[in-house]
């Protein structure tokens, strides 16, 4: 099985120490902690590149925020926040910079396990919705290509819509390339000629 990286960033010892207690139970977590705060966290992802963060605050600043904002588009995972105090708004900004579970004076070492466990398994989930996501984009964008590179063909040969796309189909296996590629090929051409 899997073994996942996860890095409790406290600035208080003794609350990283309850996170750590609570985690090191599970042979499939290698839990690391760094004491001192949140002022080098991007740093700190960066070198120990962990599959899972643990951010336990009194309440995120500004500078936590924008830091897990660049290392969520960078690379990103699952992000569990702890916070002593209520605030909507720094709520809202850490969602949006990619945290997983926001979980307001809630840290007793029984919570833990299971609160990871739920922003790991929301997280793949929200991955995998992001993929299929992407895929159908990119899908979308090639058949629109296709279809202008069928329209240039069809206006130029005099063909069919059906013998226009075998056109670009038989050319993109000849070439070993997606249809999409010589679609695109076909409309830069055409766009030179105009």
């Amino acid at each position: 099985m899997l073994v996942l990286r996860v890095l409790v960033v406290d600035q208080d010892r003794k609350r990283a120490e309850i996170v750590e207690q609570a985690l090191k139970e599970d042979p499939n977590l290698d839990v690391q902690i760094a004491a001192g705060g949140t002022g080098y966290l991007l740093d700190l992802l960066r070198q120990i590149e962990p599959d899972v963060l643990i951010v336990d605050l009194d309440l995120p600043d500004r500078d936590t925020i924008e830091q897990l904002r660049v290392a969520s588009r960078e690379r990103p995972r699952p992000i569990v926040m702890f916070v002593d105090q209520s605030d909507t708004d720094a709520m809202k900004a850490a969602v949006s910079a990619g945290v997983s579970a926001y979980v307001v004076d809630g840290l007793k070492a029984s919570r833990v396990k299971p609160i990871l466990d739920v922003a790991v398994a929301r997280f793949q989930e929200f991955e995998n919705l992001r993929r299929e996501l992407d895929l159908a984009k990119t899908s979308l964008a090639e058949r629109k290509l296709i279809d202008r590179a069928k329209g240039i063909l069809m206006s130029a040969k005099g063909l069919n819509e059906e013998d226009a796309y075998n056109l670009l189909r038989s050319k993109a296996m000849n070439e070993q390339k997606k249809v999409a590629e010589i679609a695109q090929s076909v409309i830069t051409a055409a766009e030179l000629l105009k």
